[in-house]
């Protein structure tokens, strides 16, 4: 059942997605902006739609704050591992060169790991806090953010051959 209210695990979830992504801003790959004119309007609107809902859910609803440790809370262990491949995927990328190939790579076999990791770690913290809201949220950011990220991985790959 959804609970409202203040979730500092959600705020947390949203720290550790938006602060690579403000140094980012500073580390874009070369050429990026060549590739977002190209994005698909709708996946877009999916995404923009999806980002504010996914913001909203985790903020407002405090189902997703800890509990007494029990079974379920393995889903909150597997969101948390999840969000800290995020983080290992930033730094991964920090690191590299900062080209296309590094920002749209996989990360441990996780294809696309910039758009798909965040993705898999708040359908997870979904779960845990028993929240369709979420769910649905993130299932709308999953189709757009994901999907932006496989087309600009594709067009990067045809632009190298």
């Amino acid at each position: 059942m959804m609970q409202f209210g203040f979730s500092y695990v959600g705020l947390g979830f949203l720290l550790m997605l938006f602060i690579p992504n403000m140094i980012w801003t500073k580390h874009k790959p070369r050429d990026y902006e060549k590739y977002v004119g190209n994005e698909n309007r709708i996946l877009s609107l999916l995404e923009r739609v999806g980002e504010a809902l996914v913001c909203c859910a985790a903020l407002t609803c405090s189902g997703f704050n800890l509990w007494k440790p029990d079974l379920w809370s393995i889903w909150l262990v597997l969101a948390v591992l999840a969000m800290l491949l995020y983080e290992g995927y930033w730094i991964r990328y920090f690191r590299s060169r900062q080209e296309m190939t590094d920002f749209y790579s996989s990360f441990l076999g996780i294809p696309v790991a910039g758009a798909s990791l965040p993705v898999a770690a708040f359908f997870l913290l979904g779960i845990y806090g028993r929240n369709p809201l979420m769910l649905l949220a993130v299932t709308v950011l999953g189709i757009g953010h994901i999907g932006i990220h496989l087309a600009h991985r594709r067009e990067v790959s045809e632009r190298k051959r």
